[in-house]
């Protein structure tokens, strides 16, 4: 197999990697590591072992990562593997996958595996947005996706989830809260934030859309009504007490294909920097087999 790492990841998370390391090649497994260089450039290591061959690709990180090496092997038979390194690993708490060491490596090794179905985001022109437009867990418009364009990196690295916290506080009294124009399925509607998710979960294990599944075709499409700074903190305060699908303003809608055509709306996928609207989301054509527990 060939693991696919950033190496500007703390040095907690780097140890975690030479520890799920160690116990692969301690039971025999040829593993093959990789480093990555700028964005983007997982999914160019990931394309390049696909095409030659290569039966696992293993993405060594957050839900970013792990979309960059999904966008490489897309559209082919290659399966992806997970070694949970982020900041929040989303996919990895949707899945259930095991995060120590032991229960990664022993996943790794036997390579047993569910179907998962990506997202694929297009600009309107009909170009693939980053990572050849592929997201595994969630695309979102609006205020949250402002947050991700102008988080610090250092202090995502130092700092973790808290970073994100503190650059929503700053941004409640920047943000300007357009209204966005969101269509599902053809059916168009004016709101303030969207989130396009392929799971239950949002921002690690918090609640968001119950029943959605990243298993199988569709979204479920999370639009927020309610504008402006009292609303955003509400419904931050909301998510991780489990209420926010029950809040007022927010409407869950299933989807297979969704809009978002204002011009400049910034967007981010699976929390890293996603360009902007206006754009188009749809299925990947085909599933990808992620190794499971």
């Amino acid at each position: 197999m060939i693991v696919i790492y950033n190496p500007t990841a703390g040095r907690r998370r780097v140890r975690v990697l030479w520890r799920v390391l160690d116990l692969l090649m301690a039971t025999g497994v040829r593993v093959e590591l990789a480093e990555t260089g700028w964005a983007g450039h997982a999914t160019q290591l990931a394309r390049q072992a696909a095409l030659a061959g290569r039966a696992l690709v293993v993405a060594a990180g957050g839900d970013g990562t792990i979309a960059e090496v999904a966008g490489g092997i897309a559209g082919t038979d290659c399966k992806l593997g997970i070694i949970p390194l982020g900041t929040a690993n989303v996919l990895a708490h949707e899945l259930d996958l095991p995060f120590s060491p032991r229960g990664v490596a022993a996943a790794l090794a036997m390579a047993r595996t569910c179907d998962i179905w990506p997202g694929i985001v297009r600009s309107a022109d009909g170009t693939p947005q980053p990572r050849n437009g592929v997201f595994v867990q969630m695309l979102g418009a609006g205020f949250d996706a402002q947050v991700v364009h102008r988080i610090s990196l250092p202090w995502k690295r130092r700092l973790g989830a808290l970073a994100y916290a503190l650059q929503a506080g700053r941004e409640l009294g920047r943000y300007g809260f357009a209204p966005i124009r969101v269509c599902v399925d053809d059916v168009c509607f004016d709101t303030a934030s969207v989130i396009v998710t392929k799971g239950r979960l949002y921002a690690g294990r918090h609640l968001l859309a119950p029943g959605m599944a990243p298993t199988r075709p569709g979204f479920t499409v999370a639009m927020f009504d309610h504008a402006g700074p009292l609303a955003a903190l509400c419904y931050g305060l909301a998510l991780p007490l489990g209420l926010l699908p029950r809040m007022a303003g927010v409407r869950l809608l299933p989807a297979h294909s969704v809009t978002i055509e204002d011009a400049e709306v910034p967007v981010q996928t699976d929390g890293d920097i996603g360009g902007r609207a206006p754009l188009r989301v749809t299925d990947a054509p085909r599933p990808i087999a992620v190794v499971v527990a």
